[in-house]
């Protein structure tokens, strides 16, 4: 199980996303799923995928490397896209390719072609956006109505973000709500769990200002755990007792 979340704010981009693949008494592992494709000064780009791992690294080495185009064109690279919109659409052509290749031998073993990624940044001078990218290659963009897009185990921090975060949320107030959301998806499924890897680009900057993995026992991440489950308890007790009951009368 995979939980990633991408936070668009006025002053720019937060992704958080943890790292597990694995979750067993006995089978844990862990692999990078919050990726960079940078050319500093000139592009940003962050992509944070959930779903079968060997599409996903599979589509990951297209975009690396070149993604095949239509009627004899020559492979595209995704630092070389020229917009944040035609390389969203290159991430959905690469999904498209991998599945192409893939499907026979995926319906052969009966396995589900899933993957579905967060990809955001900005390239020179054009907006700052985030997208969510679907299995069929198809993808919405965040908006500042809701400014946060998730994938994977979403259901567990949603409620906080809904509450918590608005596009004129301070950029690191943004970073601290996206991590107090992955601690509650965390608390809730085993399979969503550290190290946690985020990274912050601010608007117009055109490189990244954090690029951090948070790893087991980290201080930080620490207390914040423990400060959140404090002021959840310490919110309800201050809640009146509902006017129900006998105690009520």
């Amino acid at each position: 199980m995979t939980y990633c979340v991408g936070l668009l704010v006025e002053d720019g981009l937060v992704m958080v996303a943890d790292t597990r693949t694995n979750a067993g008494l006995d089978d844990i592992s862990t692999y990078r799923k919050l990726h960079h494709f940078n050319v500093p000064g000139e592009r940003v780009m962050m992509l944070a995928s959930a779903g079968n791992l060997s599409v996903t690294q599979s589509v990951l080495s297209l975009l690396s490397e070149g993604v095949p185009g239509d009627d004899g064109e020559p492979p595209a690279k995704l630092v070389e896209a020229p917009t944040m919109f035609q390389a969203a659409q290159l991430v959905g052509r690469a999904i498209r390719r991998v599945r192409s290749i893939e499907r026979a031998g995926f319906e052969a073993a009966q396995i589900r072609f899933s993957i579905s990624l967060l990809f955001g940044g900005q390239i020179g001078d054009e907006p700052m956006r985030l997208y969510l990218i679907y299995s069929a290659g198809n993808f919405i963009e965040c908006s500042t109505d809701a400014p946060f897009l998730q994938i994977g185990e979403h259901k567990y921090g949603k409620p906080i973000l809904d509450r918590a975060v608005k596009f004129e949320t301070d950029l690191y107030d943004a970073l601290k709500i996206g991590l107090v959301s992955m601690d509650s998806t965390m608390r809730s499924n085993l399979g969503v769990g550290l190290p946690l890897d985020i990274a912050v680009a601010r608007r117009g900057a055109l490189t990244l200002e954090v690029n951090h993995r948070i790893e087991a026992g980290e201080t930080y991440f620490h207390d914040l755990r423990e400060r959140w489950s404090a002021a959840l308890r310490a919110a309800h007790r201050a809640i009146p007792r509902p006017p129900y009951g006998p105690a009520a009368k």
